[in-house]
């Protein structure tokens, strides 16, 4: 979606422009601010309503001295990658005496353009994980301070703090290829391959491995379902398509912890027979058996970034680019 395609949000100048008054009369209309005749505030309020004009919430709580609210979008409270970045969002936050208003999708992009038009009604700024190009086109051209998380190639030209799935791929295919693997398969997350957005994490892992010289069949690409469920489901189809393949690398740590203990249950040595690496560095990749290699992301700082790029954008200063946070292999018993 292009961003010149969206309408462009009315200001309080064009509502000045239209009702012939200075922008600080309009700004004291809207707020309700005294020394202005009622009649003036009556046809500023009306012409601003029949426009379109949506006053910015940063701005009435500068002017209101009240306290700034950011909108933090996360796909699923109960995925255990999001508490850190929520606990960096958090403190981040409140260094600067801001609130935080926590809205969820449930990991349906169907339901992302309905958080969309809330948060673009209710919040100061934003920081997000969205895939749904619309909905990051709503936010976007809200006019508010926005940074969208996590997304692998921007689907519009928006703030992001992204993680670097190229170098910590390059490093699970290094990693494994200094054990002596040639045969890798890859997991991916199923949402995120269907999704509008281009699959990038897919695309990098085909073109590493080509890079390393290795073969890249389809059969070693399954799609899986976000949670370990859904790791040990599509393990179960590798196996049975593609039983030659000696280790596999995961969308992330929870789809790995499912396949490799289905791999487990179904008598496969692990690391022996086949290598696992995932994605994220969760804790819980410590406490399975084997204990899971994985790419770790430093989460809280990812966090951590997104609320120093808003209030970048909110000052002028910057925050309007692109922010890389790298992973860190971490190697453990299942390679």
């Amino acid at each position: 979606m292009s961003t010149t395609n969206r309408p462009r949000r009315i200001t309080i100048d064009d509502v000045a422009r239209t009702t012939g008054v200075s922008r600080q009369t309009v700004s004291r209309a809207i707020n309700d601010k005294p020394e202005i005749d009622p009649a003036t505030r009556q046809r500023i309020l009306t012409a601003a309503q029949e426009m379109g004009y949506r006053p910015s919430r940063f701005a009435r709580g500068m002017v209101r001295q009240s306290t700034t609210t950011l909108g933090l979008v996360i796909a699923d409270v109960l995925n255990p990658f999001f508490p850190e970045v929520v606990a960096g969002v958090l403190e981040a936050a409140d260094a600067r005496g801001w609130q935080v208003v926590i809205y969820t999708t449930s990991s349906r992009l169907s339901r992302e353009q309905e958080i969309a038009e809330t948060v673009v009604d209710h919040v100061d700024a934003c920081v997000a994980f969205l895939l749904d190009t619309a909905a990051i086109g709503r936010v976007a051209g809200s006019g508010m301070p926005f940074v969208l998380l996590g997304n692998e190639d921007r689907p519009v030209d928006v703030p992001t703090i992204r993680i670097d799935f190229g170098s910590g791929i390059r490093q699970a295919f290094d990693h494994l290829i200094a054990r002596g693997h040639r045969r890798i398969a890859m997991i991916d997350d199923r949402d995120r391959a269907e999704s509008e957005a281009p699959d990038v994490r897919s695309g990098l892992f085909t073109q590493v491995a080509l890079e390393c010289g290795l073969e890249v069949d389809p059969r070693w690409r399954q799609l899986a379902g976000n949670s370990m469920q859904g790791g040990a489901a599509a393990m179960e189809r590798l196996l049975e398509t593609a039983p030659e393949v000696t280790a596999v690398v995961s969308y992330n740590d929870m789809i790995a912890i499912g396949a490799m203990r289905h791999a487990l249950a179904r008598g496969r040595d692990v690391p022996g027979d086949c290598a696992f690496v995932g994605f994220d560095g969760l804790a819980l990749g410590e406490l399975v058996d084997p204990p899971l290699t994985t790419l770790a992301i430093d989460k809280r700082r990812l966090g951590q970034a997104a609320v120093e790029q808003v209030a970048e954008q909110m000052a002028g200063t910057g925050g309007k680019g692109e922010t890389a946070i790298r992973t860190q292999l971490v190697v453990r018993e299942s390679t």
